[in-house]
């Protein structure tokens, strides 16, 4: 493994973690305020019990969301020295604010976990209100930065030099909003349906149906809620995406040759020799359409990027695949959830319907990771689209591959650690935090 590699290995892996962590820490405690709002209207003991309960989760997520995003911040300036010598003055706005953020997160959360019996009852609430949005603000921030990324803005680029600086407009470049938009439903999707799968889980097996069957209720409603959403942020995405990298969209959809009536491939292999894909559907001018709103207006292809400028076709046609698939069946399953509450409640307490959640609790968190390798695979060659090749930013100091084994090892022992902690909270159910409420759902 050259030094190159591994570093973009060593990103690859950090933000892999770090990005559940981080989806994680931004609802959870969303959970957690609407759980604790509960409580204090009903006096329901169930409702704090699960307040008490999820927030331990978020303690967890925060401890190692921490670590890992700590860890990030000294991989940008040591694996990638060059692109933090000039995207630093422009870009580092949002890291600055997200700094902020961040401790009103840890400060919230302190007030949290040890204002029982000791704060007024609303204002304990406020204090776990300020953990969510603090939590969502931090995220939106990270993903402004990575936006800037993939449409750069607040500058001049004039022979190798960076003038004319201007903050404000790269933080609020052309891809924030859009992006931004995108992680968040994401995050909100992929947590509730982790969540609710768990707790779905729980009363399937009948342990402390009460407690879980709240809980389930809670989460699943953001989280269907969000699947049902997602097409339409990513719609948003896609016409960005077709504007500001249009290699990336061509590659997301392996779209070689340009055409009018551009066709929509659904799956299929990317042939890259023989610029072509096997085993794919096309759909005729369903491309044109998404991007342009008419059938007809053709979509750039690859065959107008020039090749060295060209992302991985491959990789990053089958992540948006995957992403797509995952996304539309939580979609389905979401939109399920709602007939059953709606018109037919009696699947609600099916072992089939159960099931569905069971089996849908990773799904979230691997359309995120499908999702940010097409945004990462899909911009390169570029560390900044357009401006600086990733292969000009990286570090000349040698010996990145044991960095990369162990951080790695680190990122593994966390994740161990995290799944211990957690399948410890919820053993202990019945004896922390459900002592008060009917075993079981009559």
């Amino acid at each position: 493994m050259n030094d190159f590699l591994a570093a973009r290995s060593q990103m690859a892996i950090s933000l892999g973690f770090h990005i559940i962590y981080s989806c994680i820490g931004m609802v959870m405690p969303v959970f957690m305020a609407i759980s604790h709002y509960k409580w204090i209207k009903t006096s329901e003991p169930v409702y704090k019990n699960i307040t008490q309960a999820w927030s331990k989760g978020v303690a967890i997520f925060f401890a190692t969301g921490a670590v890992s995003g700590t860890i990030l911040s000294f991989e940008l300036g040591l694996l990638w020295p060059k692109f933090m010598e000039h995207a630093g003055p422009i870009f580092g706005m949002p890291f600055s604010l997200e700094g902020v953020a961040f401790f009103i997160e840890a400060i919230a959360l302190g007030f949290f976990l040890y204002g029982w019996n000791r704060f007024n009852k609303w204002f304990h609430w406020i204090t776990g209100i300020m953990v969510g949005v603090s939590g969502i603000a931090s995220g939106i921030l990270v993903v402004s930065a990575n936006s800037w990324m993939n449409s750069p803005a607040g500058f001049d680029y004039i022979n190798g030099q960076y003038l004319n600086i201007d903050p404000i407009k790269a933080m609020f470049n052309g891809s924030w909003f859009s992006e931004a938009l995108h992680m968040t439903i994401a995050a909100f999707s992929a947590t509730g349906f982790a969540v609710a799968g768990i707790h779905a889980l729980m009363i399937a097996r009948k342990q402390n149906v009460l407690f879980h069957t709240k809980a389930f209720k809670i989460a699943i409603v953001f989280g269907a809620i969000a699947a049902i959403l997602q097409p339409l942020s990513g719609d948003i995405s896609a016409k960005n995406a077709a504007e500001k990298q249009p290699a990336k969209l061509a590659a997301m959809e392996a779209y070689f040759h340009t055409q009018p009536y551009s066709p929509l491939t659904i799956g299929g292999i990317p042939d890259t020799i023989h610029k072509k894909v096997n085993y794919g559907i096309e759909i005729p001018g369903l491309l044109s359409f998404l991007v342009y709103d008419n059938f007809k207006q053709p979509v750039k292809g690859l065959d107008t990027i020039p090749i060295k400028n060209q992302p991985p076709i491959a990789v990053t046609h089958i992540a948006f695949e995957i992403m797509i698939a995952i996304g539309s069946t939580m979609m389905l399953v979401g939109i399920l959830y709602f007939i059953a509450i709606w018109k037919k409640r009696s699947w609600l307490s099916k072992k089939w319907f159960l099931n569905l959640f069971i089996l849908s609790t990773p799904f979230g968190f691997i359309a995120v990771e499908a999702g940010w390798t097409v945004t990462e695979v899909g911009r390169q060659p570029w560390i900044i689209q357009g401006v600086m090749r990733t292969s000009e930013a990286v570090t000349p100091m040698p010996g990145i591959q044991y960095s990369f084994y162990l951080f790695t090892a680190v990122y593994l022992i966390l994740s161990i650690a995290v799944v211990f902690l957690l399948s410890r909270q919820i053993k202990m159910v019945p004896e922390l935090y459900d002592r008060k409420t009917e075993p079981e759902l009559t």
